[in-house]
């Protein structure tokens, strides 16, 4: 690819975040991308086939592999249940608060089809993102420590609290007082901890 491609390429990918960031995601059109981005139409289409598919991209190359790595961080498959469940909240809020479009984005996600079109496209198997807290939840199921429910509903009890809450803290930047602090995160963090634990 040309230096000048791989600029218009980017510039395409920072402006289409920082839309979604301001405006949300159903406000983002190719049309109000191009005009932002001070590019043709026609110059996106050649790139990305339609919206889902510059999403789906956005979400494998822009958003995926970061948010991992934030939500990895200093986090062993090694911990405790409490120290470990801890670590997995603070770093998925202090990193979600700091990257709304990132945010935005696997929201939409869950709540479409665009992650498993995503996967799909990818070729991303369970287990091949976030592997340390699959291993994690699998010894904490064997050492019988938590119930022994499939993956997908632990993830579920593990991280959509933390969406829901980060969700409110967005919600509450629009307000007087914000009320969901790092201190009111690991306060429900706790109550979810408890109700995990066999």
């Amino acid at each position: 690819m040309r230096p000048k491609n791989i600029a218009k390429e980017e510039a395409i990918r920072k402006v289409a975040l920082q839309i979604i960031s301001k405006e949300g995601l159903e406000n983002l059109s190719m049309q109000k991308l191009a005009k932002a981005a001070n590019i043709s139409p026609r110059t996106i289409y050649i790139k990305y086939k339609d919206k889902d598919d510059l999403l789906i991209k956005l979400f494998i190359e822009e958003v995926l592999g970061a948010y991992e790595k934030a939500i990895l961080k200093n986090f062993s498959a090694e911990m405790d249940f409490e120290q470990g469940v801890k670590k997995i909240w603070l770093n998925g809020f202090r990193y979600l608060k700091e990257n709304k479009p990132h945010f935005s984005l696997i929201q939409y996600g869950n709540s479409s089809p665009l992650l498993n079109k995503a996967y799909q496209k990818a070729n991303i198997q369970q287990g091949h993102f976030f592997g340390p807290i699959f291993q994690f939840l699998k010894k904490q199921t064997e050492a019988g420590v938590i119930s022994n429910f499939p993956f997908d509903v632990h993830r579920a009890l593990l991280f959509s609290p933390v969406f829901t809450l980060v969700k409110e803290y967005f919600d509450y930047q629009e307000r007087p007082k914000q009320i969901i602090t790092e201190k009111m995160i690991l306060d429900c963090c706790q109550t979810v901890i408890k109700g995990m634990l066999l």
